[in-house]
């Protein structure tokens, strides 16, 4: 009966999510980039010429307009723009969505133990969030990034870390709430440990916020990780958005290539487009208030 009152409560929640059209739009065109992204795993069969970060056409030593054969053209050093930019796709993917997961995760326990256990150990924990909460991430990448060479995995790491502390304040005040309903009371009576009632009881009810959180954090994740590269700090071995706009720039056909300048900033615009869009048609369903003002009651 527990699981079906879940499974129902989920079955209501997609159907109020995909009668959005931000819900529906937002997913075409998340759907759009992973087929980019899956498509990337192909470009090895194309040819040597072909791979985004070693392979140049040796027919083309310049940056040269879109062709049949190059249909987004080519870089400065003849590799091809278009596979650059679905190795990006896959590349904002394992960002943005390694990102989220990691802080979100960490966020949700975090603000459940916080809430739930109060007292020294919640005053501990939110002091340590606030300290995080008042460190700019892309400067901290800057500076680790100048003294020493970050991988990709490694940015992604940090930006996770450092993205934790604002979904762990929102948790806690979930639980906060949660902890002194009914339910909860008879849990304790009952002679529950809170360990079972973290994960039993408050954990399904704070699952669909922390999910809302988790598409902004997609969102951010992919423009800080594209900020860096663009910079010049990104992984120098890795082929992203960011660095595409980061050769474009510093090879100086920022002007002259438009071709090769406006797909990555397209890229993730419209990406990170979406996931907005997700999280706010995720926002109308945990919100019922939202669902009344669209519908004029």
């Amino acid at each position: 009966m527990h699981k079906n009152h879940y499974i129902e409560r989920f079955q209501k929640g997609w159907s109020v999510f995909i009668k959005n059209p931000m819900g529906k739009t937002g997913i075409v065109i998340l759907t759009v980039f992973m087929l980019m992204a899956i498509a990337s795993f192909f470009v090895p069969l194309l040819g040597p010429t072909y791979d985004p970060m070693s392979g140049a056409d040796p027919l083309i030593k310049i940056s040269v307009g879109p062709s049949l054969q190059h249909w987004l053209g080519t870089d400065f050093i003849g590799r091809d723009i278009f596979c650059q930019l679905l190795e990006g796709a896959k590349v904002a993917f394992i960002v943005g969505l390694s990102c989220a997961f990691i802080s979100i995760v960490l966020g949700t326990a975090i603000g459940m133990v916080s809430g739930y256990a109060g007292g020294i150990t919640d005053t501990l924990l939110m002091r340590i969030a606030d300290m995080f909460m008042v460190m700019p991430t892309l400067v901290i990448l800057l500076i680790l990034a100048s003294l020493w060479q970050l991988s990709i995995w490694v940015i992604i790491l940090i930006i996770a870390i450092m993205r934790w502390p604002s979904v762990s304040r929102i948790i806690r005040s979930q639980t906060l709430s949660l902890k002194q309903r009914p339910f909860i009371e008879a849990s304790k009576v009952a002679g529950a440990s809170s360990g079972r009632i973290i994960f039993r009881h408050i954990m399904p009810n704070v699952l669909p916020l922390a999910f809302l959180y988790m598409t902004f954090r997609v969102t951010s994740a992919i423009l800080v990780e594209a900020a860096l590269s663009f910079l010049g700090f990104g992984d120098p071995g890795q082929v992203s958005w960011g660095m595409m706009l980061q050769w474009v720039w510093s090879s100086g056909h920022m002007f002259q290539a438009p071709y090769w300048l406006l797909p990555p900033g397209i890229c993730i615009s419209l990406l990170t487009l979406s996931f907005y869009m997700l999280g706010r048609a995720m926002d109308e369903v945990l919100d019922p208030r939202l669902r009344k003002e669209e519908g004029g009651e």
